[in-house]
Protein backbone atom coordinates (compact mmCIF):
# COMPACT_ATOMS: atom_id res chain seq x y z
CA UNK A 1 0.00 0.00 0.00
CA UNK A 2 1.38 3.41 -0.99
CA UNK A 3 2.09 5.83 1.79
CA UNK A 4 0.06 9.06 1.63
CA UNK A 5 2.05 12.21 0.96
CA UNK A 6 2.15 14.76 3.81
CA UNK A 7 -0.33 17.62 3.43
CA UNK A 8 2.54 20.13 3.42
CA UNK A 9 4.03 18.44 0.34
CA UNK A 10 0.66 18.32 -1.39
CA UNK A 11 0.05 22.00 -0.62
CA UNK A 12 3.51 22.86 -1.89
CA UNK A 13 2.96 20.93 -5.11
CA UNK A 14 -0.40 22.66 -5.63
CA UNK A 15 1.20 26.05 -5.03
CA UNK A 16 3.94 25.30 -7.57
CA UNK A 17 1.37 24.13 -10.11
CA UNK A 18 -0.71 27.28 -9.56
CA UNK A 19 2.37 29.44 -9.89
CA UNK A 20 3.41 27.69 -13.11
CA UNK A 21 -0.09 28.13 -14.53
CA UNK A 22 -0.08 31.82 -13.62
CA UNK A 23 3.32 32.29 -15.25
CA UNK A 24 2.27 30.44 -18.41
CA UNK A 25 -0.88 32.58 -18.64
CA UNK A 26 0.85 35.89 -17.94
CA UNK A 27 0.74 38.35 -20.86
CA UNK A 28 4.03 38.70 -22.78
CA UNK A 29 6.32 41.56 -21.79
CA UNK A 30 5.77 44.85 -23.60
CA UNK A 31 8.73 46.52 -25.23
CA UNK A 32 10.11 49.67 -23.59
CA UNK A 33 8.21 52.13 -25.79
CA UNK A 34 4.90 50.31 -25.39
CA UNK A 35 5.45 49.98 -21.63
CA UNK A 36 5.90 53.73 -21.37
CA UNK A 37 2.42 54.19 -22.87
CA UNK A 38 0.94 51.55 -20.54
CA UNK A 39 2.54 53.25 -17.53
CA UNK A 40 1.19 56.63 -18.66
CA UNK A 41 -2.29 55.15 -19.05
CA UNK A 42 -2.13 53.63 -15.56
CA UNK A 43 -1.05 57.03 -14.17
CA UNK A 44 -4.28 58.51 -15.52
CA UNK A 45 -6.19 56.18 -13.13
CA UNK A 46 -8.70 54.60 -15.51
CA UNK A 47 -11.44 52.55 -13.90
CA UNK A 48 -12.01 48.98 -15.16
CA UNK A 49 -14.32 49.38 -18.18
CA UNK A 50 -16.14 46.13 -17.38
CA UNK A 51 -17.35 47.58 -14.04
CA UNK A 52 -18.90 50.71 -15.56
CA UNK A 53 -21.97 51.79 -17.45
CA UNK A 54 -21.40 52.65 -21.12
CA UNK A 55 -21.74 56.36 -20.34
CA UNK A 56 -19.15 56.10 -17.55
CA UNK A 57 -16.84 54.02 -19.74
CA UNK A 58 -16.87 56.69 -22.46
CA UNK A 59 -15.48 59.21 -19.97
CA UNK A 60 -12.43 57.15 -19.00
CA UNK A 61 -8.87 58.04 -20.01
CA UNK A 62 -8.02 56.40 -23.33
CA UNK A 63 -4.79 55.00 -24.80
CA UNK A 64 -4.76 58.15 -26.96
CA UNK A 65 -4.69 60.21 -23.76
CA UNK A 66 -1.76 58.10 -22.60
CA UNK A 67 0.14 58.87 -25.81
CA UNK A 68 -0.43 62.59 -25.22
CA UNK A 69 0.88 62.21 -21.67
CA UNK A 70 4.03 60.48 -22.94
CA UNK A 71 4.57 63.28 -25.47
CA UNK A 72 4.01 65.92 -22.78
CA UNK A 73 6.42 64.18 -20.41
CA UNK A 74 8.98 64.15 -23.25
CA UNK A 75 8.31 67.87 -23.78
CA UNK A 76 7.11 67.20 -27.31
CA UNK A 77 4.11 68.69 -29.11
CA UNK A 78 0.74 66.96 -28.81
CA UNK A 79 -0.65 68.79 -31.84
CA UNK A 80 -2.04 66.62 -34.66
CA UNK A 81 0.48 65.71 -37.34
CA UNK A 82 0.48 68.41 -40.04
CA UNK A 83 -0.03 67.87 -43.74
CA UNK A 84 -3.65 66.68 -43.53
CA UNK A 85 -6.85 68.72 -43.57
CA UNK A 86 -10.11 67.51 -42.03
CA UNK A 87 -13.70 68.43 -42.80
CA UNK A 88 -16.97 66.92 -41.59
CA UNK A 89 -19.92 65.79 -43.70
CA UNK A 90 -23.13 63.89 -42.87
CA UNK A 91 -24.38 60.50 -44.03
CA UNK A 92 -28.11 59.76 -43.96
CA UNK A 93 -30.87 61.93 -42.54
CA UNK A 94 -32.99 62.23 -39.43
CA UNK A 95 -32.40 59.86 -36.51
CA UNK A 96 -30.31 57.52 -38.67
CA UNK A 97 -27.80 60.19 -39.71
CA UNK A 98 -24.20 60.25 -38.50
CA UNK A 99 -21.07 62.28 -39.26
CA UNK A 100 -18.04 61.29 -41.31
CA UNK A 101 -14.73 63.10 -41.15
CA UNK A 102 -12.77 63.54 -44.38
CA UNK A 103 -8.96 63.44 -43.93
CA UNK A 104 -7.28 64.79 -47.07
CA UNK A 105 -3.51 64.81 -47.70
CA UNK A 106 -1.68 67.63 -49.43
CA UNK A 107 -1.59 67.45 -53.22
CA UNK A 108 -3.72 67.79 -56.30
CA UNK A 109 -5.86 64.64 -56.40
CA UNK A 110 -8.26 63.14 -57.15
CA UNK A 111 -7.12 60.79 -54.38
CA UNK A 112 -7.94 57.15 -53.72
CA UNK A 113 -10.13 56.70 -50.64
CA UNK A 114 -10.35 54.41 -47.64
CA UNK A 115 -13.46 54.29 -45.45
CA UNK A 116 -12.10 53.95 -41.91
CA UNK A 117 -13.98 52.55 -38.89
CA UNK A 118 -12.72 53.29 -35.38
CA UNK A 119 -12.43 50.80 -32.52
CA UNK A 120 -14.03 50.76 -29.08
CA UNK A 121 -15.93 47.49 -28.90
CA UNK A 122 -18.96 49.03 -30.70
CA UNK A 123 -19.70 50.84 -27.41
CA UNK A 124 -17.01 53.41 -26.53
CA UNK A 125 -14.65 55.80 -28.34
CA UNK A 126 -15.18 57.78 -31.53
CA UNK A 127 -13.25 59.25 -34.42
CA UNK A 128 -11.61 61.86 -32.14
CA UNK A 129 -10.08 59.14 -29.95
CA UNK A 130 -8.75 57.39 -33.05
CA UNK A 131 -7.74 60.56 -34.93
CA UNK A 132 -4.06 59.57 -35.17
CA UNK A 133 -4.73 56.48 -37.32
CA UNK A 134 -6.62 57.99 -40.28
CA UNK A 135 -4.40 61.06 -40.09
CA UNK A 136 -1.23 58.94 -40.41
CA UNK A 137 -2.69 56.73 -43.14
CA UNK A 138 -3.90 59.72 -45.18
CA UNK A 139 -0.39 61.11 -45.24
CA UNK A 140 1.54 57.84 -45.63
CA UNK A 141 -0.76 56.30 -48.27
CA UNK A 142 -1.47 59.62 -50.00
CA UNK A 143 -5.17 58.82 -49.82
CA UNK A 144 -8.33 60.35 -48.38
CA UNK A 145 -9.64 58.71 -45.22
CA UNK A 146 -13.37 58.86 -44.56
CA UNK A 147 -13.56 58.27 -40.81
CA UNK A 148 -17.02 57.16 -39.70
CA UNK A 149 -18.78 58.01 -36.43
CA UNK A 150 -21.22 55.09 -36.70
CA UNK A 151 -23.94 54.80 -34.05
CA UNK A 152 -22.85 52.90 -30.94
CA UNK A 153 -24.40 50.28 -28.69
CA UNK A 154 -26.22 49.83 -26.38
CA UNK A 155 -28.30 52.81 -27.51
CA UNK A 156 -28.08 51.37 -31.03
CA UNK A 157 -27.54 47.63 -30.86
CA UNK A 158 -26.55 45.29 -33.69
CA UNK A 159 -27.13 45.60 -36.63
CA UNK A 160 -27.02 49.42 -36.39
CA UNK A 161 -23.21 49.60 -36.58
CA UNK A 162 -22.76 47.38 -39.67
CA UNK A 163 -25.71 49.04 -41.37
CA UNK A 164 -24.15 52.47 -40.74
CA UNK A 165 -20.76 51.18 -41.87
CA UNK A 166 -22.21 49.92 -45.15
CA UNK A 167 -24.21 53.12 -45.66
CA UNK A 168 -20.98 55.10 -45.21
CA UNK A 169 -19.23 52.93 -47.78
CA UNK A 170 -22.01 53.43 -50.35
CA UNK A 171 -22.16 57.16 -49.57
CA UNK A 172 -18.39 57.43 -50.13
CA UNK A 173 -18.63 55.89 -53.59
CA UNK A 174 -21.53 58.17 -54.50
CA UNK A 175 -20.00 61.39 -53.12
CA UNK A 176 -16.23 60.84 -53.54
CA UNK A 177 -15.90 63.43 -56.29
CA UNK A 178 -17.36 66.09 -53.97
CA UNK A 179 -14.27 65.86 -51.73
CA UNK A 180 -11.67 65.21 -54.45
CA UNK A 181 -11.81 61.42 -54.10
CA UNK A 182 -11.78 58.77 -56.82
CA UNK A 183 -14.96 56.64 -56.61
CA UNK A 184 -13.26 53.86 -58.61
CA UNK A 185 -10.57 53.40 -55.94
CA UNK A 186 -12.22 52.83 -52.55
CA UNK A 187 -10.96 50.55 -49.79
CA UNK A 188 -12.22 49.84 -46.27
CA UNK A 189 -10.33 49.47 -43.03
CA UNK A 190 -10.48 49.75 -39.28
CA UNK A 191 -9.19 48.74 -35.88
CA UNK A 192 -10.68 46.16 -33.49
CA UNK A 193 -14.48 46.63 -33.72
CA UNK A 194 -13.71 48.80 -36.74
CA UNK A 195 -11.81 45.91 -38.31
CA UNK A 196 -14.94 43.84 -37.82
CA UNK A 197 -17.01 46.49 -39.60
CA UNK A 198 -14.54 46.75 -42.49
CA UNK A 199 -14.69 43.04 -43.29
CA UNK A 200 -18.46 42.94 -42.69
CA UNK A 201 -18.90 45.78 -45.19
CA UNK A 202 -16.88 43.72 -47.66
CA UNK A 203 -19.24 40.77 -47.06
CA UNK A 204 -22.32 42.96 -47.42
CA UNK A 205 -21.02 44.41 -50.69
CA UNK A 206 -20.42 40.88 -52.00
CA UNK A 207 -23.81 39.62 -50.83
CA UNK A 208 -25.74 42.65 -52.11
CA UNK A 209 -23.80 42.56 -55.40
CA UNK A 210 -22.57 46.13 -55.20
CA UNK A 211 -19.05 47.32 -56.06
CA UNK A 212 -16.51 45.60 -53.82
CA UNK A 213 -13.89 47.55 -51.90
CA UNK A 214 -10.48 47.26 -53.55
CA UNK A 215 -8.88 46.18 -50.27
CA UNK A 216 -9.69 45.56 -46.62
CA UNK A 217 -7.26 46.69 -43.90
CA UNK A 218 -8.04 44.78 -40.70
CA UNK A 219 -6.11 45.84 -37.61
CA UNK A 220 -6.59 43.27 -34.80
CA UNK A 221 -10.21 42.74 -35.90
CA UNK A 222 -12.96 41.34 -33.69
CA UNK A 223 -14.19 38.38 -35.75
CA UNK A 224 -15.31 35.74 -33.24
CA UNK A 225 -16.79 35.29 -29.76
CA UNK A 226 -14.65 32.32 -28.66
CA UNK A 227 -12.99 33.56 -25.46
CA UNK A 228 -11.07 30.32 -24.85
CA UNK A 229 -8.49 30.73 -27.61
CA UNK A 230 -4.77 30.59 -26.73
CA UNK A 231 -4.45 34.38 -26.89
CA UNK A 232 -7.54 34.93 -24.73
CA UNK A 233 -6.00 32.62 -22.13
CA UNK A 234 -2.54 34.17 -22.36
CA UNK A 235 -3.83 37.75 -22.41
CA UNK A 236 -6.87 37.41 -20.15
CA UNK A 237 -5.46 40.11 -17.86
CA UNK A 238 -3.66 42.16 -20.51
CA UNK A 239 -3.93 45.92 -20.80
CA UNK A 240 -5.50 47.96 -22.26
CA UNK A 241 -7.83 45.16 -23.48
CA UNK A 242 -8.66 42.06 -21.45
CA UNK A 243 -11.09 39.16 -21.50
CA UNK A 244 -13.58 40.75 -19.08
CA UNK A 245 -13.80 43.87 -21.23
CA UNK A 246 -14.54 41.81 -24.33
CA UNK A 247 -17.40 40.05 -22.52
CA UNK A 248 -18.72 43.49 -21.51
CA UNK A 249 -18.50 44.75 -25.11
CA UNK A 250 -20.27 41.68 -26.51
CA UNK A 251 -23.03 42.00 -23.91
CA UNK A 252 -23.79 45.60 -24.82
CA UNK A 253 -23.44 45.12 -28.58
CA UNK A 254 -26.14 42.46 -28.73
CA UNK A 255 -24.85 40.86 -31.91
CA UNK A 256 -26.50 37.74 -33.30
CA UNK A 257 -23.92 35.02 -32.45
CA UNK A 258 -24.88 33.08 -35.60
CA UNK A 259 -24.64 36.01 -38.01
CA UNK A 260 -21.44 36.55 -40.02
CA UNK A 261 -22.38 40.24 -40.06
CA UNK A 262 -21.78 40.18 -36.29
CA UNK A 263 -18.98 37.58 -36.20
CA UNK A 264 -17.27 37.11 -39.59
CA UNK A 265 -15.64 33.81 -38.55
CA UNK A 266 -19.15 32.33 -38.56
CA UNK A 267 -19.45 32.87 -42.32
CA UNK A 268 -19.98 29.70 -44.34
CA UNK A 269 -17.65 31.11 -46.99
CA UNK A 270 -15.36 34.10 -47.40
CA UNK A 271 -14.94 33.50 -51.12
CA UNK A 272 -15.14 36.61 -53.25
CA UNK A 273 -14.01 39.08 -50.59
CA UNK A 274 -11.37 41.70 -51.44
CA UNK A 275 -7.66 41.12 -50.71
CA UNK A 276 -6.85 41.77 -47.07
CA UNK A 277 -4.04 43.12 -44.93
CA UNK A 278 -4.29 41.92 -41.33
CA UNK A 279 -2.20 43.45 -38.55
CA UNK A 280 -1.97 41.72 -35.16
CA UNK A 281 -0.44 42.54 -31.76
CA UNK A 282 1.24 39.93 -29.55
CA UNK A 283 -0.26 41.24 -26.29
CA UNK A 284 -3.89 41.05 -27.32
CA UNK A 285 -6.77 38.64 -26.56
CA UNK A 286 -7.73 38.93 -30.24
CA UNK A 287 -4.41 37.64 -31.60
CA UNK A 288 -5.54 34.04 -32.19
CA UNK A 289 -8.76 34.93 -34.00
CA UNK A 290 -6.99 37.42 -36.25
CA UNK A 291 -4.59 34.70 -37.38
CA UNK A 292 -7.45 32.21 -37.76
CA UNK A 293 -9.37 34.70 -39.90
CA UNK A 294 -6.32 35.25 -42.11
CA UNK A 295 -6.07 31.47 -42.56
CA UNK A 296 -9.78 31.17 -43.35
CA UNK A 297 -9.56 33.94 -45.94
CA UNK A 298 -6.57 32.22 -47.58
CA UNK A 299 -8.37 28.88 -47.57
CA UNK A 300 -11.30 30.51 -49.37
CA UNK A 301 -9.03 31.96 -52.05
CA UNK A 302 -8.62 35.51 -50.76
CA UNK A 303 -5.15 37.07 -50.98
CA UNK A 304 -3.94 37.97 -47.47
CA UNK A 305 -0.91 39.75 -46.09
CA UNK A 306 -0.64 39.04 -42.34
CA UNK A 307 1.84 40.51 -39.86
CA UNK A 308 2.14 40.17 -36.09
CA UNK A 309 4.04 42.76 -34.07
CA UNK A 310 5.82 41.50 -30.97
CA UNK A 311 6.01 43.39 -27.69
CA UNK A 312 3.01 45.62 -28.37
CA UNK A 313 -0.59 45.57 -27.20
CA UNK A 314 -4.07 45.99 -28.59
CA UNK A 315 -4.48 49.70 -29.51
CA UNK A 316 -0.81 50.12 -30.50
CA UNK A 317 -1.69 51.04 -34.09
CA UNK A 318 -1.90 54.82 -34.36
CA UNK A 319 0.75 55.34 -31.65
CA UNK A 320 3.47 56.05 -34.20
CA UNK A 321 4.43 59.28 -32.42
CA UNK A 322 5.85 57.32 -29.47
CA UNK A 323 5.95 53.60 -30.39
CA UNK A 324 8.32 52.72 -33.27
CA UNK A 325 6.54 49.44 -34.02
CA UNK A 326 3.31 51.40 -34.45
CA UNK A 327 5.00 53.56 -37.07
CA UNK A 328 6.21 50.36 -38.77
CA UNK A 329 2.66 48.96 -38.76
CA UNK A 330 1.25 52.20 -40.15
CA UNK A 331 3.80 52.08 -42.96
CA UNK A 332 3.02 48.41 -43.63
CA UNK A 333 -0.67 49.28 -43.91
CA UNK A 334 -0.02 52.35 -46.07
CA UNK A 335 2.19 50.35 -48.45
CA UNK A 336 -0.54 47.73 -48.84
CA UNK A 337 -3.09 50.43 -49.62
CA UNK A 338 -0.82 52.16 -52.15
CA UNK A 339 -0.24 48.82 -53.88
CA UNK A 340 -3.99 48.11 -54.02
CA UNK A 341 -4.80 51.59 -55.34
CA UNK A 342 -2.02 51.44 -57.94
CA UNK A 343 -3.27 48.08 -59.24
CA UNK A 344 -6.64 49.58 -60.14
Amino acid sequence: MKKALPLTLLAGAALLATSAWAQSNKPPKADAHMQKVLDAHAALNPKPIETLTPDEARKQPTPADAVKKVLTDMKKSTAPEPGVTVKTMTVGSGAASFPVHIYTPEGKGPFPVMVYYHGGGFVIADTKVYDASPRALAKMANAIMVSVDYRRAPEHKFPAAPNDAFAAYQWTIEHAREFNGDPARVAVGGESAGGNLATVVSMMARDKQVALPLHQLLVYPVVNDDMNTPSYQKNAEAKPLNKAMMAWFFGHYGGDPKSPYALPMKAASLKGLPPATIIAAEIDPLLSEGKAYADKLKKDGVAVSYKEYKGVTHEFFGMGAVVPKAKEAEQFAADALKKAFKAK
